[in-house]
């Protein structure tokens, strides 16, 4: 597939129509756009946080509960193979992160895969007492961080540096070195060959967190020597709401690295139901429950639409998207107080576009009320993700078209969206 030339056409914050449509029509992922059930109407821009719907999805769900789970009942944990649906997804998402097939696994949460491996790691390195991440990351893996220490005791802490000194502060008493790959609310992008080098260089290893990266950008997690690794299944994979995660553990890790979940699953063997936990060996240790069937199977209809599409061309139509919405908003918006969060024009990012606005939540209210959906980051970023597979260059302007005039107008100043709901 060759990429469009759309980076160089998308320079300037005026543009025609007759250009947008342009790039429109030469766009090489277009078609996929009506392989995804879209609201008429509607303006997404909110994919980093929850994917749109595949059309195949429904259809392999309905098929699953009419055929193998309505026919088949109980043998389907044979004859459809649904006791080896989490290796053999994690084999599918392997491919999209640059990993070997049996480093992979499905399951759980993202959080709870961050707790296994925090505390696998832990446990295997009572010699060393920090853990290193960076203030502001996902919350979820702070908390994972904190309840991992106290769970284990003793002198462990959790030591948080700045991500422009953090390979400074790794030393030989790191055990763990925890970032997110691409930042959930900036979009700012680690250098992961070149963290995981500074790490191993001092004897520590690397857990990523994947979750707004995967599907997004190209990753190539044993070429830049990864550790250990998460994601989430419900963002940029369009595995549906809750959608199982993932855990990556590199094949020379398996024989030292235990989960602290001894589920049956993850036993040697599980259906000899003996009393003593053994653990499986290679990536199935990391399993603990009976995988939840139907949303592995939503979730691997989307792994399965991204492995249809070279993420080299994802990336470079994300970067395009990202390069239009900021000049944009530059011009028209930035008189209203919207400002850039983030990566500027032309450096690495993910696929995601933050702004900030001391009004940001009622703003982002205003335009979800109109067909606009993005999401807002507290204290005050409205974020707007750019899922290449399903948006188009028109939507991006049109987009800009309604944040402008939600700003001049003030319309968000009206009483109901002031209001914060529980999800933001």
């Amino acid at each position: 597939m060759t990429q469009p030339s759309t980076e160089s056409a998308v320079d300037h914050a005026v543009i025609s129509s007759s250009s947008i449509a342009a790039l429109d029509a030469a766009d090489p992922l277009a078609s996929y756009r009506d392989r995804f059930q879209l609201p008429e109407g509607v303006i997404y821009l909110d994919g980093n946080s929850l994917g749109a719907l595949p059309r195949q999805t429904a259809d392999r769900v309905q098929a699953v509960m009419q055929h193998e789970w309505g026919t088949g009942l109980i043998r389907s944990w044979n004859s459809a193979d649904w006791i080896g649906a989490p290796q053999r997804v994690g084999g599918k998402i392997a491919r999209l992160v640059g990993a070997r097939p049996h480093e992979i696994v499905v399951a759980d949460s993202t959080s709870v895969n961050l707790s296994k491996l925090i505390m696998a790691v832990l446990t295997a390195r009572p010699d060393r007492t920090v853990v290193l991440s960076e203030p502001g990351n996902f919350p979820t893996d702070l908390y994972m961080v904190e309840s991992a220490l106290a769970t284990l005791g003793g002198a462990r802490q959790l030591q948080l540096a700045p991500r422009d000194t953090l390979a400074e502060q790794i030393t030989d008493n790191t055990a763990l070195v925890l970032l997110t790959h691409v930042h959930y609310k900036t979009a700012d992008v680690y250098d992961m060959a070149a963290i995981t080098a500074a790490a191993h260089a001092k004897g520590a290893l690397v857990l990523w967190d994947l979750s707004h990266s995967v599907g997004a950008v190209p990753l190539a997690l044993n070429d830049c020597g990864a550790d250990l690794a998460v994601g989430c299944g419900y963002k940029f994979l369009n595995g549906g709401p809750g959608a199982p995660a993932f855990l990556f553990v590199a094949e020379r890790h398996h024989a030292t690295l235990v989960s602290p979940l001894g589920g049956w699953m993850g036993h040697a063997r599980p259906f000899a139901f003996v009393d003593h936990y053994e653990p499986a060996t290679g990536i199935s240790r990391f399993l603990c429950g009976t995988p939840p069937i139907l949303a592995v199977a939503a979730l691997e209809s989307g792994v399965d639409l991204h492995l249809e599409v070279d993420m080299q061309v994802v990336l470079q139509k994300s970067r395009a998207l990202a390069q239009l919405f900021m000049d944009q908003v530059a011009v028209r918006c930035a008189p209203y107080g919207v400002s850039l969060v983030g990566p500027p024009p032309g450096a690495p990012r993910g696929s995601h576009v933050s702004f900030r606005h001391a009004e940001g939540y009622a703003i982002m209210q205003a335009l979800i009320a109109r067909g606009v959906i993005g999401d807002f980051r507290a204290p005050d970023i409205m974020r707007f993700g750019l899922t290449p597979l399903y948006l188009r260059f028109t939507d991006v302007v049109q987009a800009v078209d309604v944040l402008e005039d939600v700003l001049r107008t003030e319309s968000w100043r009206a009483p109901e969206y002031q209001v914060r709901q529980a999800v933001t």
